[in-house]
């Protein structure tokens, strides 16, 4: 299988918990909190490395909440390369509401990076020992990071002929324009934003992620439609896929999951369909675990045979 990097530029370490009820100016009384490293790449790492795959996670680190984030990561088995930086690791944190079942979650902003900092971040993914075959950047960028970032990080991943996979939004998925990823994965309401105008039927969505493809984001567009599932776009290849039923539980990771899947499977030579697939069963698999926790393994592959049975049968009749 071939090998996996992921960057995470703005990791958080996650606190959850929960209270009978969200209320102001009371005091709340809560359960015994869960740590936990976070980020988007971070979790996409989390996820590969359990479910089999070779990966590593390279992410900036500072401060006391940077030491306590790297432990656990390190507590989780994944292998990491961390880049120190002068400012602290962000925390967020998340509450779940157990009389409505209602999750709150708060986004802290991270702290600011030095020029030299981000440039230590690209070197240490491109410039690392057995060059990865993917490269997957996720997430949110810290305050006052150029946009263009994962741009940049095209021909780079080039240059070592990795293929890079990006799941990020706003003006950072926007100035991915051009750039040519290999993957992008955008939700529906980020494909409308990129394209100017509303997708009112599927023929529309399907138009609007060959559009994406044309300008040059990716060659491969996977658009997140929630609950209604995923469509694929790539140069020859349309594929549409249904979201597989679970009990909701937390949506915490369910996007880093489903890249997760997908990119581990594209790293193990899988059909676009197949990374598909395994990529739609590992997103579901973390909506059926509690907090913050991350999907299993046990739960994806369950979940992904189902729906291979299911295909299989569709296909027969």
């Amino acid at each position: 299988m071939a090998r996996i990097a992921t960057l995470t530029l703005n990791p958080a370490l996650d606190l959850s918990t929960s209270t009978d009820k969200v209320r102001p100016t009371h005091k709340l009384r809560c359960a015994e909190p869960r740590l936990e490293p976070g980020g988007g790449g971070i979790n996409v790492a989390r996820v590969a490395h359990a479910l089999g795959g070779e990966v590593i996670a390279v992410f900036p680190c500072g401060g006391p909440t940077g030491a306590t984030f790297e432990k656990l990561l390190r507590d989780t088995g994944v292998p990491i390369a961390p880049v120190p930086i002068a400012g602290a690791t962000r925390e967020s944190f998340t509450v779940d509401e157990s009389d409505s079942g209602e999750q709150y979650r708060f986004v802290l902003p991270g702290p600011t990076l030095a020029e030299a900092e981000i440039e230590e971040l690209l070197q240490t993914v491109i410039g690392m020992e057995g060059p990865p075959a993917y490269v997957v950047a996720s997430g949110s960028l810290p305050p006052g990071c150029d946009p263009a970032i994962f741009h940049k990080l095209c021909g780079l991943c080039g240059k070592i002929g990795a293929r890079l996979v990006v799941d990020t939004s706003g003006p950072a998925l926007a100035a991915l324009e051009g750039g040519c990823a290999w993957l992008i994965k955008p939700s529906l309401r980020e494909v409308q934003e990129l394209v100017g105008r509303d997708l009112a039927s599927e023929a529309d969505e399907c138009a609007a992620a060959r559009e994406l493809r044309d300008r040059g984001f990716a060659e491969v567009v996977v658009v997140s439609l929630a609950e209604r599932g995923a469509l694929l776009v790539a140069q020859e290849t349309e594929l549409r896929m249904p979201a597989i039923e679970v009990p909701a539980g937390s949506a915490v990771g369910a996007g880093d999951s489903m890249v997760a899947g997908l990119t581990l499977a594209l790293a193990a030579d899988k059909s676009l369909e197949e990374a598909l697939r395994y990529g739609i069963a590992a997103g579901a698999a973390a909506l059926i675990t509690p907090g913050s926790e991350l999907a299993r393994r046990e739960d994806v592959e369950r979940l992904y045979s189902a729906a291979l049975a299911r295909g299989s049968e569709q296909n027969r009749s």
